[in-house]
């Protein structure tokens, strides 16, 4: 029915906070069957991977916060949100198309009693998947933010290139030569 609501559709006893309980019970359930591609396509498996990444990246905490931009056509920056982390506590791994960003706090003991709490200093793990060709371009860590710089870096045999129209190049001239050949048998 055109111009109804979810609210409308569930009647108005239906609560906002039910409403989003229901919305993520369906989202958790949802659920990708990619059977009828691998039946017609070869190489795929890396989007089912993607997918089940994507799905299961909705459940992972939130911790620490992170923007994502774009700097470029082809370059990105991730900033991180890392306050109270020292460099040497925080390790990036880039393995299989996936950035890991973790930190483990050092245990050091500190001058005082501690009375309250409110900059989180627990470790943490995070993990971006990355598109082909994404590399690391650099990271650096200044006032509290974690910097790192991303790139698109197409190799040369997979970017576009011209074709010049002339004389035939051997594979063809020599294709062409079996042909009259077998004319002529």
């Amino acid at each position: 029915m055109p111009g109804r609501g979810f609210r409308d559709v569930a009647g108005p006893h239906w609560a906002a906070g039910q409403t989003t309980l229901l919305l993520q019970e369906v989202l958790q359930t949802m659920t990708y069957d990619f059977a009828p591609l691998f039946r017609t396509a070869i190489g795929f498996d890396r989007l089912a991977r993607l997918a089940d990444t994507a799905a299961a990246s909705a459940a992972v905490p939130t911790y620490p916060p992170y923007n994502i931009e774009k700097t470029g056509e082809d370059s990105y920056r991730l900033a991180m949100a890392v306050a109270g982390f020292d460099q040497s506590e925080l390790d990036i791994v880039v393995q299989d198309n996936t950035l890991v960003i973790s930190g483990r706090p050092s245990q050091e003991a500190e001058g005082g009693q501690l009375l309250y709490r409110g900059i989180a200093g627990r470790a943490f793990e995070r993990r971006f998947v990355l598109a082909d060709h994404i590399v690391v371009d650099g990271a650096e860590l200044k006032n509290g933010l974690l910097h790192v710089g991303l790139k698109r870096v197409v190799p040369e045999a997979l970017k576009p290139r011209r074709i010049s129209i002339g004389a035939p190049s051997p594979a063809i001239a020599n294709d062409t030569a079996r042909v009259i050949e077998a004319k002529a048998a």
